[in-house]
């Protein structure tokens, strides 16, 4: 079953909270098959300026660092397919980092089999939450007080033989 991750993101001053709700983002944990194919531009596309510079940064040192060993043209692909499999894989947790970074908060996971079902999973317990009355606390009742000189109704895991009632 597919997972999401549910983020909200700040509202502002002449936002309606029921209308924010249309802004909620939910992100599938999930390979991304675009940002491993073209990962600066699913970057851009998804806003994430700062992981695409420090990709850049990252890429263009790896580059530098193995033109100055030598390395063949095939060793340098074969890093760049696996820096490219890794933001596939991890795609997601940047965009969630990302949000976390610019203040949204993340309400938690949902498991469903699409993002339709995933946001109608959410809000359904979204709506009960605020719904549901108010908590009322259970009056808990004090155990009998017992002194030293009583003694004990229980050895172990057997009662007393002539245990004398209460």
């Amino acid at each position: 079953m597919p997972v999401y991750t549910v983020h909200e993101p700040p509202l502002r001053q002449r936002d309606d909270p029921a209308e924010a709700a249309d802004r909620f983002v939910f992100v599938r944990d999930k390979f991304s098959f675009w940002a491993f194919l073209f990962a600066p531009l699913w970057m851009i596309w998804r806003r994430l300026w700062l992981v695409l510079l420090l990709y850049i940064v990252l890429m263009v040192l790896l580059q530098a660092g193995l033109w100055s060993i030598g390395a063949s043209t095939a060793v340098k692909f074969v890093v760049g397919v696996l820096i490219g499999l890794l933001i596939g894989f991890e795609g997601p947790s940047l965009r969630r980092w990302t949000y976390n970074r610019r203040g949204w908060i993340n309400h938690g996971v949902v498991v469903a089999d699409d993002e339709e079902s995933a946001e109608r999973r959410f809000f359904d317990a979204w709506i009960a939450r605020d719904v549901r009355p108010a908590y009322a606390p259970v009056p808990v009742t004090p155990a009998p007080y017992r002194t030293a000189a009583d003694p004990p109704d229980v050895i172990g895991l057997f009662p007393e033989p002539q245990s004398r009632p209460r």
